[in-house]
């Protein structure tokens, strides 16, 4: 249930969420933004991107103080004058992930798999090609024992004969919890974080940083990516209306559409009323 009054932190997913479908953020909801910090209220926007997308990251949430990114295994500190301070930095060993991956495939079969490996300004991802994958500009093809040469941020894996959540569901019988976290973001892929890597995980990072409880927060999402945070999160838990049956389910309040700058219509009532 809504807390009456302000919440100390507010935290946004946004791809899907905040930002639209045309992968643009509208000049009001950078303005709504912008009046939720000038009220003291720290903004976080927390994404599975990885740090690779920084620059996008910060260009389409301007108003952050914090970014959680890489699903929870990358948190950035903004708010430090001499500049962006990273909090976390998680990886998942290659031995694990080639270990699990051959657990998946001899359940699925063969599975298309794409690794987020460096940090680098907008470095590619690594792997199979696939023609559904949105960002081919920041794709580069390389073999599985290339993918595994080295410790990732996140790993990316579909297969032909399974919808992602069937995927997701079969996976997560396989792989337990303390070898990998697993979900989905809305782009037809499995995603393989490090265990203990989540958004919730990822905002405790910055809520201790700023002393906040998470009783006192409030967040939008619109994927099973952002269930964690939806469990963490107390003042209120808020879906857009183009969100994935699974959050809408958990949802304390759902807002307009991400093209309908949901968020910022949400944030500008809260501020007003």
């Amino acid at each position: 249930m809504t807390r009456p009054g302000l919440p100390k932190l507010i935290a946004t997913d946004l791809d899907g969420t905040l930002v639209r479908s045309d992968d643009t953020v509208s000049a009001y909801t950078h303005g709504v933004l912008d009046r939720v910090r000038a009220a003291g209220i720290p903004v976080v926007g927390a994404t599975g991107r990885g740090p690779r997308l920084g620059e996008l990251t910060r260009n389409d949430i301007r108003a952050a103080d914090f970014l959680v990114m890489a699903g929870g295994g990358w948190v950035v500190d903004q708010s430090d004058p001499s500049g962006p301070v990273v909090l976390r930095d998680e990886r998942l060993p290659a031995e694990v992930l080639a270990r699990l991956l051959a657990d998946l495939e001899a359940q699925v079969g063969p599975l298309t798999v794409m690794v987020e490996a460096s940090d680098e300004h907008d470095a590619p991802l690594w792997g199979d090609y696939h023609e559904s994958w949105p960002y081919q500009d920041r794709f580069e093809a390389r073999t599985r024992d290339e993918c595994l040469a080295s410790d990732v941020i996140k790993a990316f894996a579909r297969t032909a004969d399974h919808h992602v959540d069937e995927l997701l569901a079969v996976a997560r019988e396989i792989i337990p919890p303390q070898v990998a976290t697993l979900t989905q973001a809305g782009l037809g892929f499995v995603e393989i974080c490090p265990p203990g890597v989540d958004k919730a995980t990822g905002l405790t990072v910055v809520a201790q940083t700023l002393g906040v409880d998470p009783a006192d927060v409030l967040v939008f999402g619109d994927m099973p990516n952002d269930l964690p945070m939806f469990g963490w999160a107390g003042w209120s838990r808020v879906a857009v209306a183009n969100a994935h049956p699974a959050l809408r389910a958990v949802a304390d309040e759902v807002t307009l559409r991400n093209d309908d700058d949901g968020v910022a219509v949400y944030l500008d009532r809260l501020l007003s009323r």
